[in-house]
């Protein structure tokens, strides 16, 4: 009896209340996420430089590309990614109503950028230019989507961490994760603009 109350006191004693969470291990540990992402783009980018000027006989960017519609998507996440800093501002003097509202304007330029982008690839697979047309097109939809993949993910992130927010406030664990996803939603915007000139602007020259 005295070595199982011995062994029970034993496992009271060490028993942790809280977790234990290394200060700046999230940042460090997202930080090589964002690494391992920016290979898998730089590896999408090098393959649509191979392979984006083969055609098939079939259209190029030239006569596909909307420069005026892909500008204002660009627009679109351009904007988001600053009411994402002004959300991040209201969290900093831990407004929480404030850092709620700057959240949603961020989702509805996201949905926004999705919506065009999903209309783009409508417009180009009902012109025959569908992600098997040619090896251009295949490098195409595979770097695009991959992209607009990260930014649906981002928007779940996103809801889900406003739900967070609402019942738990803006508690430590709050802001580290929203601090995470910050860093998360700028990397995808400069990932754009990367597309935006690689892709759009030189397809058209």
């Amino acid at each position: 009896m005295s070595n199982t109350h011995t062994a029970a006191l034993g496992q009271r004693e060490y028993h942790l209340a809280h977790e234990p969470h290394p200060e700046n291990g999230t940042a460090l540990g997202f930080w090589l996420y964002l690494m391992s992402d920016c290979l898998i783009f730089a590896a999408l980018f090098a393959t649509f430089g191979v392979l984006g000027r083969s055609y098939a006989a079939g259209p190029t960017g030239k006569e596909l590309f909307d420069l005026s519609l892909v500008a204002i998507n660009t627009a679109f996440l351009l904007l988001s990614s600053i009411t994402f800093g002004f959300a991040m501002l209201q969290k900093q003097q831990n407004k929480l109503g404030g850092t709620l509202f700057w959240l949603a304007i961020t989702g509805l330029f996201g949905l926004a950028f999705l919506c065009v982008e999903l209309y783009e690839f409508h417009h180009m697979i009902h012109a025959g230019a569908g992600p098997t047309r040619s090896a251009f097109t295949s490098s195409f939809f595979t770097l695009v989507g991959t992209h607009g993949i990260h930014v649906t993910f981002g928007l779940i992130w996103l809801v889900t961490l406003m739900i967070q927010i609402s019942k738990h406030g803006l508690n430590p664990a709050n802001n580290r994760r929203l601090m995470c996803l910050s860093m998360f939603w700028h990397f995808l915007d400069v990932v754009w603009i990367g597309v935006f000139t690689f892709v759009y602007l030189m397809g058209v020259l």
